[in-house]
Parts: C-alpha cells; structure tokens; sequence
C-alpha cells in the first residue's frame, strides 16, 4: 500500500481517470492520491462528485485510467472491497414497505453480514442515531431528517473502516444539518475510520474535515489540508487615502509587489500582498508622500470566497 509523506497509509488514489457519459466528459485526465482521515470532496452541481464517488465503489468502469481503494483496485475484486466501504448516496434508494430495522439489517446482510449479527448491529446503530423509536415505522412514513439518518445507519451498520457520504445535508433544516454534522464529526475524530464527504457547502466542511479536494467541471483544482485553501490565496486588503501624493505612493507600492485587484480610483483599492507583507508596511512607505491612509480592512479569509476565486481562476487557465 502507498503511503504519504506524513507516513498515513492512502485511501485512494487515481491514475488519469477519464469518465464520459455519452459526449459529456465528467471527469477529465484526473490524478490523485489522498491520504486516510476526513476528507471533502468538493464541487457544484455537475463538477464530477457523484461520478468519482461510483467510480470509487466499482460500480462504474472508468473510460480510462485506474482507481484504487485502500491499497486495492477497485475491479478486482470488488465485493470484497464493498464490505469495507459504508456508501449514503444523495437520493433516498429507499425501500418501501419495509421497516427501519428491515432496511438497515437488510443492508448489512448485503454488506456481506450474516443474518442475526447484521439484525443486532442494526438496532446498535438506529440507537446510536437516535432512530430507537422509529425503527419499526415503515419508511414512507419517515420525515426528511429521519430519512438521511437512517441512510447514514444503513452505511455504518457493517462498521466499514471508509464512509463514502453524497451531501449528507440535502435538504435538511438547520437544525437537522447542525445534528448531521455532529455526528460526523464524531465519526471524522474516530482513528479507524475515514470520511469522503462530497458536498457543495464549504461551511460543512469546516466543521467536518481536515483535507479538501475540490473538483470543477471534472479537472482537480485543489488537493490538500483545509489550511492550505487560505495559504494558497493572496492576502487581500481593501485600502482608502486621501491626499495629493497618490501616483507617486502607488507606484512605490508597485515596486514593493503590492498588485491591484482592480485598478485604484477615487482613493480606495483592493490589493493583493507579497507573502511576507505586514499592515504596517503600508503606513511606512506613504511616510514619504503627502498622502494619510484612511482606512485598511483585510478581506474576510472564509472558504466561500476562497473556492469562488480557485474556480474563477481554474477556469482562465
């Protein structure tokens, strides 16, 4: 099995993995390999998600390329491989007339589970998710909260050591969301255990996550620790003065590698900063101009903003 740089063994790891549904391209030439813990795989609608997440469990063949599973490829065997994976697709893929321990001890006998041991876990992990009342309710019956728990119950009833998670939070209140969120990161903070957790809600991934893969029309455009969204942006300043000695200031500035986001008009700028920069450093170079700084704000560091301009980025390229 590979292993990274930080010594923890891979979760998965693809080889120029191409995927066409008829003349759509949903993946495009994509290579990755990402290390076992909490992992978001991040991306809009139609960026390759669910497509990469198939791919994962071996129920799709990709057009080209190889994908591997901890340590396996996916297509050699491939049940055996399923057993140690927990999959909660996005749609329901409920069955109805059965009930919430039919369903979820049902699962775990695909999964691979005999008879009365995947029974007893069922009704371990309906507790465990605070589905005990309802476990002999017939899942039409379910609301919309309940129904993506006992999705999530389905996934870890055979305890997989990987959690393949297709927007845990669709469609859930906040409430709902916030009670979701909890129990994965209870499950991300598990040693034996490792999340892929495919959502287009950056805020998910904050409270979830430790490493971040975000995919755009199919292409990788970032792989690694949350951290490193906020160190692979520029620091951006929104910057206000007054004062005759404007051209000169801003062109030392220039000199100094400050960048303008858009160009500087009626005394107020958006910047970007060399990486060593520090605020202070703009009142020291407007000392020799006949000019006063009115106003410096750092611009908001959240993912949202982050991932809006990777994509922008990506798609100049």
């Amino acid at each position: 099995m590979i292993t990274d740089p930080g010594h923890r063994a891979t979760l998965f790891e693809l080889r120029e993995v191409t995927h066409h549904y008829g003349r759509v391209c949903a993946l495009r030439e994509l290579s990755l390999q990402v290390s076992q813990g909490a992992i978001a795989l991040v991306g809009q609608n139609g960026a390759g998600k669910s497509t990469l997440m198939q791919i994962l469990l071996g129920l799709i063949r990709p057009s080209r390329g190889t994908a591997w599973v901890l340590g396996q490829g996916v297509h050699r065997r491939p049940l055996a491989l399923r057993g140690r994976i927990g999959y909660m697709p996005e749609r329901d893929a409920l069955v109805t007339g059965l009930t919430g321990i039919e369903y979820v001890a049902l699962a775990g006998q695909l999964s691979g589970m005999r008879t009365k041991p995947a029974w007893r876990r069922a009704h371990e992990t309906l507790s465990y998710l605070g589905l005990e009342e309802a476990r002999y309710r017939r899942l039409e019956e379910f609301s919309v909260g309940m129904k993506q728990r006992l999705k999530l119950a389905a996934a870890l009833v055979h305890d997989p050591e990987v959690l393949l998670l297709d927007e845990p939070t669709s469609g859930l209140d906040p409430e709902g969301r916030t009670a979701m969120l909890g129990v994965l990161r209870s499950l991300a903070d598990r040693p034996d255990k490792s999340l892929l957790l495919s959502t287009h809600l950056l805020a998910d991934i904050q409270r979830v996550c430790r490493q971040v893969v975000i995919l755009d029309r199919g292409t990788l455009l970032h792989s690694g620790p949350v951290e490193s969204l906020r160190r692979a942006r520029p620091r951006r300043y929104r910057i206000r003065w007054q004062g005759p000695g404007e051209a000169s200031w801003l062109q030392s500035l220039e000199q100094r590698g400050i960048q303008w986001v858009e160009p500087p008009g009626q005394g107020e700028a958006w910047v970007t900063v060399p990486e060593n920069w520090t605020c202070r450093q703009f009142f020291r170079e407007s000392l020799a101009h006949p000019l006063v700084i009115t106003g410096l704000e750092p611009e908001e560091d959240d993912l949202e903003s982050i991932y809006e301009q990777l994509v922008t980025d990506g798609r100049k390229r």
